[in-house]
């Protein structure tokens, strides 16, 4: 009786191995990334440290290229009927997300006191292009401002003080002059500023009219500015540190070769993001400075970088899990340590009040320069029909820093173009 009852046990729990073996939720991760680098191993690495703490997920990430690629993939794949459980997709997508039905608000997820508090728990300038209509539809995680990163050894070989930036565009330029060096020909061995206009020019350019007093879109998503004075100003700054002062490359400046150049010594100012900071304390053989942009009217930068976004078809146990991750891996130390692995904001106040940031700080005073600069962020360029209207906005600046167009031609055009694609969103 005894032998039978156990032989029914063992019967039972093997037919249920199949059945736990089925259980595992897994949960489809699109990463904008190419594969391999050192982003990848951190991904990879959190994802092994999530399963261990949470046996019956699998988190599988998917290395989807850059983020153009990536948000074009996440969208195939929601036409095809496979999409991801979740992305990280930037901030700026969230309209062309909710516009394809392609996410699910996290709003309709956080039914708890907890959960309330965990999302009122990040930076208020990074939830600006994370909700809209009174739902969250993105979770901050690597953000981002721009920040003016300086060659100290070079201001002092200048007779600049290596540790008082330029505050303005005035000085800016002042200093840009005096860094600029020529060789007996004319030709320029180094350059006094860079700020890259390829990639993401839109972005960079966001900063500067921002600082002239005007922000590119309206919270809705539904209008731009591109041709307001303030705008038209700011466009004309940038063209005249290459074309009338001539301490910037004139024409298009590559996005991806500029830390380059600040390794090499060729620009002795640039203007890049703040996820660059590790890649720079890495790769700089000299003492750099990192500093918040300088002012025009007034200090300010676009945020940027990607948000969390958790996709509709996708079942509620796939949902559930990917929400367990998303705020696992933006608990405050787990911020605090990626933002001092890669580079980029670490997404709470939290975060900053742990032991191992405030060490790091501590050490590596840099670290807190974004930070400091979120009181003048504003929301980066997001409407609705997203890639169009930036695409306007692009190609506007690019015919004004080349020369084709005066900077007042270039974004009146660009903002009639941009009008005719919001036409149908305004209501």
């Amino acid at each position: 009786m005894l032998r039978r009852i156990r032989q029914s046990v063992v019967a039972l729990l093997a037919a249920l191995v199949p059945a736990f073996a089925l259980a595992q939720v897994e949960v489809s991760f699109f990463y904008p990334v190419a594969v391999g680098g050192p982003i990848t191993k951190i991904i990879d690495g959190m994802a092994a440290d999530f399963e261990k703490e949470n046996p019956g997920v699998k988190v599988r990430p998917i290395y989807s290229g850059s983020y153009q690629e990536s948000i074009a993939k996440a969208l195939t794949a929601v036409k095809s009927g496979d999409p991801p459980v979740m992305s990280i997709l930037l901030s700026t997508d969230m309209y062309t997300l909710i516009d394809e039905d392609a996410i699910v608000p996290f709003s309709d997820l956080l039914r708890s006191p907890d959960d309330q508090a965990w999302v009122k728990g990040f930076y208020p300038g990074f939830m600006e292009n994370s909700q809209t209509g009174g739902k969250v539809w993105g979770i901050p995680f690597q953000r981002s401002t721009i920040v003016l990163y300086y060659n100290k050894e070079l201001f002092k070989e200048a007779g600049l003080d290596p540790n008082r930036p330029p505050q303005t565009w005035k000085e800016q330029v002042e200093y840009a002059q005096k860094l600029t060096r020529r060789d007996a020909s004319g030709k320029v061995t180094q350059w006094g500023m860079q700020i890259p206009s390829s990639g993401f020019p839109y972005w960079l350019f966001q900063a500067l009219a921002i600082q002239a007093g005007q922000n590119l879109m309206n919270d809705a998503g539904t209008e731009v500015y591109y041709d307001r004075p303030a705008v038209v100003e700011a466009l004309q700054y940038w063209v005249d540190l290459g074309k009338t002062h001539k301490v910037h490359p004139e024409g298009i400046v590559e996005w991806g070769t500029t830390p380059r150049d600040f390794f090499e010594r060729k620009v002795a100012m640039v203007w890049t993001t703040t996820g660059n900071l590790t890649n720079v304390k890495n790769n700089a053989k000299f003492d750099f400075g990192v500093a918040m942009l300088p002012a025009g009217k007034q200090r300010g930068s676009p945020t940027g970088g990607g948000n969390f976004y958790l996709f509709k078809k996708s079942t509620p146990a796939q949902r559930e899990a990917a929400l367990k991750f998303i705020r696992w891996a933006t608990q405050p130390a787990r911020a605090a340590q990626w933002g001092i692995d890669t580079g980029y904001v670490a997404v709470s106040p939290a975060a900053f009040e742990t032991p191992v940031m405030k060490q790091y700080v501590a050490g590596f005073a840099p670290a807190a320069v974004a930070r400091d600069q979120l009181p003048y962020a504003k929301a980066e360029l997001s409407t609705h029909d997203n890639q169009r209207v930036t695409k306007a906005l692009n190609d506007g600046l690019q015919a004004a820093l080349t020369g084709t167009k005066s900077p007042a031609d270039a974004m009146r055009d660009a903002q009639r173009e941009a009008e005719r694609l919001l036409r149908p969103y305004k209501r």
